[in-house]
């Protein structure tokens, strides 16, 4: 009996029109073959890149896990260890060495967890998801591109499940964009050389624009009655403009007599801990677009020097929002004709925007801060629009689409 042909499945498809397209853009025979040979998508990476925190953490809560008693001893042990290392770095590239330990200690706790996935296999189950599909694409032929300079085999490029690389989990482009050689060996490998890695971080955070005559900011106390419009990163002042509004340091006193820019950001609201950050802190944000995250960097820097832990808005409100009261909270300001966006869960600009107008109208601190308290203060409002009684009224709806 002639044999019959198997149907390929959609991924060997997929696989087979990929594997074309990184031809075409110059990666080599031997690699493809050496890379694309057998693969099949990994279910371990789709489970983690679909699973979502039943509750998201307040600003508190990620700071405590990040910024933990152990963390700051093993970064401590490392700052000594390494010493030499991040000395040297420091003074080629001008990136202090407290920061560096800390986004080491942030990414990898110090290079006890760089991940056991098989980055090629990792970008092409993301790059043939139909969640990101074209960034993770990118990601794939970059990772190809490495293998193709011959500094990293296949089975070398080992990294997270969403194909970060070594000790400061690069991910592929930013591998071939910013990774340099540390140890002077002639090649770069992230994850079984720490000067590789540690040079790369510095070089990266150079080319984003890192000022050495600057550090990332500080936590600051406001004064009663503050005008929260002048929040947000989109906003700089400088030192002594804030002083002037009435700003201070944690313990009252004045802010350095300083013209530098700082903007004002409230991570956990209005009632929660307050900081002035400076053009650094935006370069961190290139690293990690997550405020938190930039956030628990500059503090840890801190901390590993003895810096004091925060001392101001510990006492808010830090209950969390599940994900499902987070929904509800969006089809709620939705309800009342504001636009939050779509009912994700997510609270990103739009459902921002749309809190602080409700705040505005009701007459609140408008910080634009999603908390199980707003969640509560706008349930009330949603029933009291369903079933007004004589003489109740409810706030006037910002101006947006009914």
């Amino acid at each position: 009996m002639a044999n019959v042909a198997t149907t390929p499945t959609p991924f060997q498809t997929w696989l087979e029109d990929f594997r074309k397209q990184a031809a075409a853009e110059g990666i080599s025979q031997a690699t493809l073959d050496a890379a694309l040979t057998g693969l099949q998508p990994l279910d371990t990476v789709l489970e983690s890149d679909r699973r979502q925190p039943e509750f998201l953490d307040t600003f508190l809560d990620y700071l405590n896990k990040r910024v933990s008693d152990r963390r700051l001893e093993l970064g401590k042990e490392a700052l000594e260890q390494q010493a030499e290392q991040l000395a040297e770095v420091e003074r080629r590239y001008g990136i202090p060495a407290r920061y560096l330990a800390a986004f080491w200690g942030l990414e990898t706790n110090y290079g006890s967890h760089l991940g056991d996935t098989p980055v090629i296999a990792a970008m092409a189950t993301l790059a043939y998801d139909a969640r990101r599909p074209e960034f993770f694409r990118r990601q794939l032929l970059d990772a190809l591109r490495i293998i193709d300079r011959g500094e990293v085999g296949t089975a070398d490029l080992i990294g997270s499940w969403a194909g970060a690389i070594g000790h400061m989990q690069f991910i592929p482009s930013t591998y071939l964009a910013y990774a340099v050689d540390g140890d002077g060996d002639g090649r770069i490998d992230l994850r079984n050389s720490f000067p590789d890695a540690l040079h790369s971080a510095a070089n990266y955070l150079k080319q984003a624009g890192w000022r050495v005559d600057e550090g990332w900011g500080m936590e600051v106390r406001l004064p009663e009655g503050f005008d929260l419009a002048q929040t947000g990163l989109d906003r700089q002042k400088p030192l002594n403009n804030w002083s002037l509004l009435g700003v201070r340091q944690p313990d009252g006193t004045p802010l350095p007599d300083s013209f530098q820019l700082a903007s004002l950001i409230l991570p956990q609201g209005f009632e929660g801990p307050a900081f002035l950050v400076t053009n650094n802190f935006r370069t961190i944000l290139r690293w990690n677009r997550s405020v938190n995250y930039a956030i628990a960097v500059g503090h840890l820097a801190d901390r590993l020097i003895g810096g004091a832990p925060l001392s101001t808005g510990l006492q808010v409100d830090n209950r969390r929002l599940s994900r499902e009261q987070m929904e509800t909270l969006q089809l709620h300001l939705a309800a009342l004709g504001y636009d939050p966006g779509p009912a994700d869960g997510v609270p990103g600009a739009r459902t921002r925007a749309a809190i602080r107008a409700f705040q505005m109208a009701a007459g609140l601190p408008a910080d634009g801060y999603p908390s199980v308290s707003l969640l509560e203060r706008l349930q009330s409002t949603v029933l009291q629009q369903a079933q007004p009684t004589p003489g109740s009224t409810l706030p006037a709806r910002a101006a947006g689409p009914a």
